[in-house]
């Protein structure tokens, strides 16, 4: 009974191993089943992947590629034209009264009055200052007193001469000591005079250099006056254009002013009147090669004072000059080119001299001529000995719109 038992637990055993053996493969193979739909998803959207970066990327390089490039501007071509040119030389200057004198004291002595205030305004023959008069008034006293003395006796001497009682000579005699005495009062007036301090003209006192009671010696500043009238301008001109402004101030016999002559002062305001060439000085100075020029200001409402600084303009008029805009060269090493078209539309690079130049043109000295053509747009974009394409630009349309931007 026992080994029946035993015997059918065996079987049943082997029996479970058996079925557990057949899910094995059943499983194993589910397994290998869905492996190729899930590898199937998985190519598919690798696929989808690659297809949607592959379309981003080239979308991203056309982008790219079509914003790393500049775009390309027309070439505009233009020439050289003739006109008239306002040419403007610019010089520091200073600025001086036409008269700016030191006030002196004539006379020593103790200062007793001050009638003037600083920066006032004074009148030819007001006071000024007033020295103590007392020696000098005394001494004309005393000179007074004899010359006063010396005519009773050339009176009573002319009585006795009627009389026949003293020559002629003892009259002469008289007469040349009065003639002495008069001399004398006159001088101890001219000194008594002396410590009147008085203005020699109209202008404007400036600092006072003593105050009331100071003890001055002869010859002691007192103050300063400027005669501001007419201020004259001083300034240094080379040699060169020395020349050229010569020979414009002698035209016409000198009779007419061909320089228009502003001053800039330091605020950068050009002041209200213009000036015209006072003098020229005599000599060149051997260092600088410069010879000073002045020119004279109206000064009407007392703006300018003496010592002040600013800026000479001279604007003139140049008649019949070659110029081109200034955008249409270029420079290379201290040099300026313009690329000039030939009658085949081939580019050459040419040296060019300049003149002159103003705020939007060059006035030219050499290297082109009038009805050459030049470019004036797309100077990067060319180069020597290329052939090219263009558009032709009318000279005067081109000085008429001078302020548009330059590449």
């Amino acid at each position: 009974m026992k080994n029946t038992m035993t015997v059918a637990s065996f079987l049943a055993l082997i029996s479970l191993s058996l079925t557990g053996c057949e899910y094995l493969p059943q499983t194993h193979a589910e397994s290998h089943t869905a492996a190729p739909g899930k590898a199937h998803g998985e190519e598919h959207g690798e696929g989808h992947a690659e297809e949607h970066g592959g379309a981003h990327a080239e979308s991203h390089g056309e982008g790219h590629e079509e914003g790393g490039h500049h775009p390309i501007h027309k070439i505009i071509v233009t020439t050289p034209v003739k006109k008239d040119v306002i040419s403007t030389q610019q010089y520091v200057c200073q600025i001086h009264s036409c008269q700016h004198i030191e006030v002196r004291a004539l006379e020593g002595g103790y200062l007793e009055k001050i009638n003037i205030k600083e920066g006032q305004h004074v009148k030819k023959g007001d006071l000024l200052f007033k020295i103590l008069p007392t020696l000098f008034q005394a001494r004309m006293e005393s000179e007074l007193a004899e010359a006063n003395r010396v005519q009773i006796e050339l009176d009573n001497a002319q009585s006795l001469m009627d009389k026949g009682i003293v020559s002629s000579q003892e009259i002469a005699l008289k007469k040349a000591e009065l003639a002495k005495a008069k001399a004398k009062v006159q001088l101890a007036q001219a000194e008594l005079g002396f410590t009147n301090v008085k203005a020699p003209f109209d202008g404007i006192v400036d600092r006072q250099r003593n105050q009331l009671g100071s003890l001055i010696e002869e010859g002691d500043v007192l103050t300063t006056m400027s005669d501001n009238s007419l201020m004259w301008v001083y300034f240094n001109v080379p040699e060169a254009q020395y020349l050229e402004y010569k020979a414009e101030l002698d035209k016409d016999g000198g009779k007419s002013d061909h320089l228009q002559i502003e001053l800039k002062l330091a605020n950068g305001e050009i002041f209200p009147q213009e000036g015209k060439i006072g003098a020229i000085e005599a000599d060149f100075n051997n260092m600088t090669g410069n010879i000073p020029f002045r020119a004279d200001f109206s000064n009407p409402e007392g703006l300018l004072r003496n010592g002040q600084t600013g800026t000479i303009l001279i604007h003139r008029t140049l008649q019949n000059l070659l110029v081109i805009p200034q955008r249409a060269t270029f420079e290379i090493l201290a040099k300026r080119y313009a690329f000039v078209v030939d009658k085949d539309n081939v580019v050459h690079q040419r040296d060019i001299e300049i003149k002159g130049e103003q705020d939007d043109i060059f006035v030219l000295k050499s290297g082109l001529k009038e009805g050459e053509r030049i470019i004036l747009e797309g100077i990067r974009q060319v180069k020597d000995g290329d052939k090219i394409k263009y558009d032709f630009r009318d000279p005067k349309e081109v000085l008429s719109n001078l302020k548009y931007h330059a590449e």
